[in-house]
């Protein structure tokens, strides 16, 4: 079954941002794609410093969006992020998926969070507004079953380690990486997700500048669960489609059966977070 990765370059309006990921999602269903997976914060992304965004529930606009256009195109659609309210004045940073039929299905709160400044780069904060979330999200998809993660969740191995023991198939990472790292790091990161768990991996991307100090790599990619890069968008604008076969993950996975030769350490690692 074919699936799509997303380049959107989203700003702070709305309506062009949905208009923009609306043309992509029926690029994708034209491209007989089952489905396709937006970028985080596809439908709204602010300059740093800026008050956050409006808090959404999730059966909230972004959730009739999404539903909206799967029912249109027949497709399956993993929204990358919005803003969901959450405690207080505090917000998630929360992907949903729906399925063919307009239904949420499964919806993911961002487990770690982006706190860093780079030199010569604006910090970025996003604790600041947002809590991280506390659950591990694995979703029956017709791609197989899909395990859920955020942009800087990449840099976690062990949370994409978890997904593949509750039963990941295809791994998922909607994202928005800074242009600063992203150079080095993101097809890197991407890459060593699928291949030390033997997934495939959708990461979608925003791209290019989106306000003064704040740019992004872009490049959405999909990658197989050999680590090969099966396709990949050129700056701009754009989408990725590869096909994504179950045969394929039960052949690398019994070529090297790297799984059940794993020796964990979770006496060290329960310490390290004590």
């Amino acid at each position: 079954m074919i699936a799509a990765v997303l380049q959107m370059n989203s700003g702070p309006r709305p309506q062009a941002n949905l208009e923009q990921a609306a043309g992509l999602l029926a690029q994708a269903a034209s491209q007989g794609a089952r489905l396709a997976v937006l970028p985080e914060h596809f439908g709204l992304l602010l300059p740093e410093g800026q008050p956050p965004p409006s808090p959404e529930p999730l059966a909230g606009p972004t959730a009739a969006f999404l539903a909206g256009q799967a029912r249109q195109h027949r497709l399956w659609i993993l929204g990358g992020s919005f803003a969901q309210r959450g405690a207080g004045d505090r917000l998630y940073n929360t992907s949903l998926l729906v399925d063919d039929q307009g239904r949420v299905r499964a919806h993911y709160q961002k487990i770690h969070l982006f706190d860093l400044g780079l030199p010569g780069q604006q910090a970025l904060t996003e604790s600041r507004h947002y809590s991280p979330g506390r659950r591990l999200v694995v979703a029956h998809t017709p791609l197989g079953r899909l395990g859920l993660s955020i942009c800087f969740d990449l840099r976690f191995p062990e949370l994409y380690r978890r997904l593949r023991l509750k039963g990941a198939e295809v791994l998922a990472a909607p994202s928005a990486f800074t242009a600063a790292t992203g150079r080095d790091h993101w097809e890197l990161l991407v890459r060593a997700r699928a291949l030390e768990n033997q997934c495939y991996m959708l990461a979608a991307a925003q791209w290019g500048q989106h306000a003064p100090g704040r740019a992004s790599h872009g490049q959405a990619m999909i990658v197989d669960p050999w680590g090969r890069v099966l396709a990949q968008c050129p700056d701009g604008v754009g989408l990725a489609c590869a096909e994504v076969r179950g045969q394929r993950v039960e052949r690398v996975r019994t070529l090297m059966d790297t799984a059940s030769l794993a020796r964990l350490l979770p006496s060290a690692w329960k310490k390290r977070n004590a």
